[in-house]
């Protein structure tokens, strides 16, 4: 599923889902980190903390972790699907849904620093845009978390 075509910014096209693609639902808020295989800061810190957060506000916020050739050598679809798959699967046994930008151009589009590179929506905009995988930008992404489930309830001084 993706969101609706008159949003402005990019999405993965329907082929670039490529794991647990049905969990996808474009009405809710989503995070997405752009990554990459040799990226020991993605695979080491970046996805762990993906997973924790995605056990923790997985019923409220999209994950998408977007292996992405940005900044990265590029290879050919045929040969990073199989070995992102298999990370997926048995490696990592990820929760969330993983996506292919075998050429960069997503990660171009959303003015990625390199990897890992989050990038928080809501309603179709950017609501953040945190570069690596260090305690800071780990804590930003939890304030982010933590506003948006605070938020689903009424607002100050309503019913």
């Amino acid at each position: 599923m993706t969101p609706e075509p008159s949003l402005p910014l990019p999405w993965p096209a329907a082929g670039d889902f490529v794991w647990h693609a049905e969990q996808v639902d474009p009405m809710r808020p989503t995070l997405m980190m752009f990554f990459h295989l040799e990226c020991a800061g993605c695979v080491s810190r970046g996805i762990p903390f993906m997973k924790r957060l995605h056990a923790q506000y997985g019923d409220a916020v999209n994950f998408v972790a977007v292996h992405t050739a940005r900044g990265h050598r590029q290879l050919p679809r045929e040969e990073v699907l199989p070995t992102l798959l298999h990370f997926a699967e048995r490696f990592a046994k990820l929760p969330f849904t993983v996506a292919l930008d075998d050429d960069g151009s997503l990660a171009a589009a959303y003015a990625t620093e390199g990897t890992p590179h989050w990038i928080a929506l809501e309603g179709g905009q950017v609501a953040r845009s945190i570069y690596g995988s260090q305690e800071n930008a780990q804590t930003r992404l939890e304030y982010w978390l933590e506003e948006l489930v605070a938020g689903d309830g009424p607002e100050p001084g309503e019913g």
